[in-house]
């Protein structure tokens, strides 16, 4: 078996453990585990968000912006409208720098304000921004921006 097919079926096993009702996102450290197992070997700029129930069991993971290596563009509008679909309670926000630098960008936090002002709006909870670079993770929650 490859070493790609090993990771897919590692990653199969955790999503379907992960999507059951009694598994939860409640610990900073396994989020961020879990998104730096995710965004592995990366060469573009991804942004995902996690919808979370009220519980903050996953509802979904879900890419929501592609870039290039150095940059995504980020729709608050999108993600308003992906967030009411899914009926979430709350989102964890993540994208991956390709550089492998994990500390996030002005623009970073600027999007990240923006999206926090937006889903405020309708009563959707922002419990975490997490920025992957490499096998390093940086969460906003940890360190006070949010």
């Amino acid at each position: 078996m490859s070493e790609q097919a090993t990771i897919d079926q590692a990653l199969s096993i955790l999503e379907s453990r992960l999507n059951q009702p009694q598994e939860y996102f409640t610990k900073s450290r396994d989020t961020q585990a879990y998104l730096t197992i995710k965004f592995n070997g990366l060469e573009h700029e991804s942004f995902r968000v996690m919808f979370l129930d009220n519980q903050h069991g996953l509802i979904e993971l879900k890419e929501m912006f592609r870039g290039t290596i150095d940059g995504a563009a980020v729709y608050p509008r999108e993600v308003v409208k992906a967030a009411l679909q899914f009926n979430a309670a709350a989102v964890i926000f993540a994208h991956n720098h390709p550089s492998g630098v994990n500390e996030p960008s002005m623009a970073d936090k600027h999007i990240t304000k923006r999206l926090v002002d937006a889903l405020q709006t309708i009563d959707i909870r922002v419990l975490d921004h997490i920025v992957i670079g490499g096998n390093k993770a940086y969460s906003f929650a940890e360190h006070g921006l949010l």
